[in-house]
């Protein structure tokens, strides 16, 4: 079972632990509008997938900031942040911090994504909550990057991850085109 730490404490992560190679599983999340959001699989574009346990902390309004402002004018690889937040607060966050080029969405229904991805936190004082990690997802809908951050309180490796995507033809973000149903 993979483990994370959250202020120094471990927490154990619960669900399928996928790796590099792997098949990105297909998983329906909410969007900020109550629309359904579906991540993972194939997809035109390159897709970058961040799950953080809440817009409403410091360090995971500051990740989806700087990813939505390197996802400006990109058009060939998609970005979600995906966390359990309501999408109700999840759109009043967008609105409040102009985040406009990438696409929010929430696991609160089922947990099916924190589940499928294996970045559920089992315990602890976040349980219950999606600890911080990237998933980087090639056309084809293969893994070609991950990145299960090890403290949850800590940002993750942005370098690896425009490294991952531009070296499989994208560059950038932007909006996700190919997740809406």
């Amino acid at each position: 079972m993979a483990t994370v730490t959250v202020g120094g404490n471990t927490v154990n992560l619960t669900g399928k632990e996928l790796k590099v190679g792997d098949k990105a599983p297909v998983v329906e999340v909410c969007g900020k509008d109550l629309s359904s959001v579906k991540v993972g699989g194939k997809c035109d574009k390159i897709q970058i997938i961040a799950t953080v346990p809440s817009l409403d902390t410091g360090v995971c309004a500051t990740e989806t900031r700087k990813f939505n402002k390197n996802a400006a004018g990109k058009t060939n690889v998609c970005l979600t942040v995906i966390s359990m937040d309501l999408p109700f607060a999840m759109g009043r966050f967008c609105s409040t911090e102009g985040i406009e080029n990438l696409t929010v969405a929430s696991d609160f229904r089922n947990k099916d994504f924190g589940n499928a991805y294996g970045v559920l936190m089992k315990d602890g004082k976040l349980a219950g909550l999606l600890a911080r990690a990237i998933f980087v997802v090639d056309k084809d809908g293969t893994i070609i990057h991950k990145e299960i951050v090890s403290e949850v309180t800590t940002e993750p490796d942005y370098e690896a991850i425009q490294a991952a995507v531009k070296a499989h033809g994208g560059c950038g973000g932007s909006s996700c085109g190919c997740s809406s149903k």
